[in-house]
């Protein structure tokens, strides 16, 4: 395929989305935990990320994580953000991916997934777009329609925020907000 047809393609695929979800750490985060005494853990996110699930939910737009993980900095980001769909410690991560479609009322090819490593596989195999942050396992990369130009927890998320609202003609209308 040469980069006009990808191009294409992903803006297609792109243009669709009606629901974005993502994991957490690796992709939300750079990856690192903090464990803390009380057995939770602590993360680092990126206010980019934060405004550009922000804006997809101003578009209507429905966001959510499915993690392997559990801990209270998730909860918090995304009730800050007002994430709709948050599934924790999911030990099947494609379970929790056909809950949350049957809940938002949506089918697989308007969904995308954002993954950085193997346990995200399965799961992007299922969406419509599938994306891997740049420094995602190279078996992830493979199975991404799209790979970030920037890493996890380093504004990788507000970059696909940005491409699929663009891909939308959403984007001029959002930033009209902005002046």
């Amino acid at each position: 395929m040469n980069s006009d047809t990808e191009t294409v393609d992903i803006t297609s695929r792109a243009r669709v989305i009606k629901l974005l979800l993502m994991d957490c750490d690796g992709v939300l985060t750079d990856g690192r935990l903090w464990l803390t005494s009380d057995d939770d853990e602590q993360k680092t996110f990126h206010a980019r990320d934060g405004q550009g699930i922000s804006l997809l939910h101003r578009a209507g737009l429905q966001t959510g994580i499915i993690t392997g993980r559990k801990s209270s900095a998730v909860d918090r980001r995304a009730h800050d953000l007002k994430m709709s769909y948050v599934h924790q410690y999911a030990k099947d991560k494609v379970k929790a991916l056909e809950e949350i479609l049957n809940v938002a009322g949506v089918s697989t090819n308007v969904c995308a997934y954002i993954g950085d490593d193997v346990g995200d596989i399965a799961v992007m195999h299922r969406v419509g777009f599938a994306v891997a942050v740049s420094d995602a396992v190279a078996e992830t990369k493979q199975a991404a329609h799209y790979i970030t130009a920037l890493k996890g927890g380093h504004g990788a998320v507000r970059e696909v925020c940005d491409l699929i609202l663009k891909s939308q003609g959403r984007w001029d209308e959002l930033m009209k907000g902005f002046d």
